[in-house]
């Protein structure tokens, strides 16, 4: 099953309450925030209400685990550590990683896990027509395909 990467590039002004009750329900609570979905239906229809305020694409499993690894907090705002992982879940982080793409893991089956993401902005800026243009035209915004694995890693 592919997983959909959904950073938030926009902060909280002059958006409507649809827009904000959307991204409160995906926990994208604050700039340069990720979390990681399923490729479904019921995402896509909420990804296109929120298309102006966030990016999104396809991450791959090697960009998962390196996410996870240097970003996942627990609670107490503590980073998850490769021992904490392996108290709770016998699973080392690419081993979860391996289950998480399969699908028989959720980061909800870590008891405490954040399930999102704290980024940095990104080395070296944005594209260069800026954050308010679609990633097609040269844009910041929108879905970039695979391409968000290169945006997560200059945020990392």
């Amino acid at each position: 099953m592919t997983k959909v990467a959904i950073i938030r590039i926009k902060g909280k002004i002059g958006l409507k309450k649809e827009i904000k009750d959307t991204l409160n329900i995906l926990r994208l609570f604050n700039k340069h925030t990720c979390v990681i979905i399923d490729n479904n239906q019921y995402y896509i229809g909420m990804l296109k209400k929120i298309k102006d305020v966030v990016t999104w694409g396809e991450i791959d499993q090697e960009t998962f685990v390196l996410l996870f690894s240097r970003r996942g907090k627990i609670m107490g705002d503590k980073p998850l550590t490769e021992d904490y992982l392996k108290e709770k879940t016998n699973l080392d982080y690419a081993q979860f990683a391996k289950e998480f793409f399969s699908g028989s893991k959720q980061l909800k089956d870590i008891p405490g896990f954040k399930q999102f993401f704290r980024l940095r902005p990104p080395e070296k800026g944005f594209e260069r027509a800026g954050i308010k243009l679609p990633y097609s035209l040269g844009g910041t915004l929108g879905y970039r395909k695979d391409k968000i694995n290169d945006l997560i890693k200059r945020m990392l």
